[in-house]
């Protein structure tokens, strides 16, 4: 039985083509015995968090069994403010956020995308988290690594020496990652 992942875009105008370049290095990595989904998030520009956690919870809801979660950029700040501000009832196995945006200040367009100050208190309790970020990211700034690193203080942290936000297109340490835990929790 294959295990599954949910891998959930970054933003933009081409964000779901950028990031498939993403998916398919997890897939190639992640060999035969996973199974990505990769939907096409729409963003609804009248709404502050674009619709996107509506259509996480929906695409978590239709995989059957446990579930891997690996989101990148604005899509992994989505995916933690949902699953702060939702009861999970789902089996999450680990979070793997990439490369993921600390959303401050007071600007209207960021209102939606603002994580409660009380988040880590809200999320589903002993999941594995880990954080991805790039040294030389010049989208998501590298100090909001630290910013998460200090909430979530049980997260693996990995720093990506040079890789850009797209981490040069290659999710390998990601796909090792995976499997190691994978391999740890013996999920069939």
């Amino acid at each position: 039985m294959k295990k599954h992942v949910l891998f959930i875009q970054g933003g933009g105008d081409n964000g779901y083509e950028a990031d498939a370049k993403l998916v398919a290095s997890l897939k190639a990595a992640l060999g035969n015995g996973y199974e990505i989904n990769y939907p096409q998030l729409q963003s609804d520009e009248s709404v502050s968090d674009f619709g996107w956690p509506l259509q996480i919870g929906k695409e978590m809801n239709d995989i059957d069994g446990d579930l891997i979660l690996v989101a990148h950029s604005l899509g992994a700040s989505i995916l933690l403010k949902y699953l702060a501000e939702t009861k999970i009832t789902k089996r999450i196995s680990g979070i793997f956020l990439l490369a993921t945006p600390w959303w401050s200040g007071d600007e209207d367009w960021k209102k939606g995308l603002k994580l409660p100050h009380d988040f880590p208190g809200k999320l589903p309790e002993h999941i594995p988290i880990f954080l991805y970020h790039s040294m030389d990211d010049d989208v998501a700034p590298f100090e909001h690594l630290s910013l998460y690193a200090q909430k979530l203080p049980q997260a693996s942290v990995h720093i990506i020496e040079n890789g850009g936000h797209q981490f040069n297109n290659d999710l390998e340490f990601v796909a090792e990652n995976i499997k190691e835990l994978t391999d740890d929790l013996h999920i069939n």
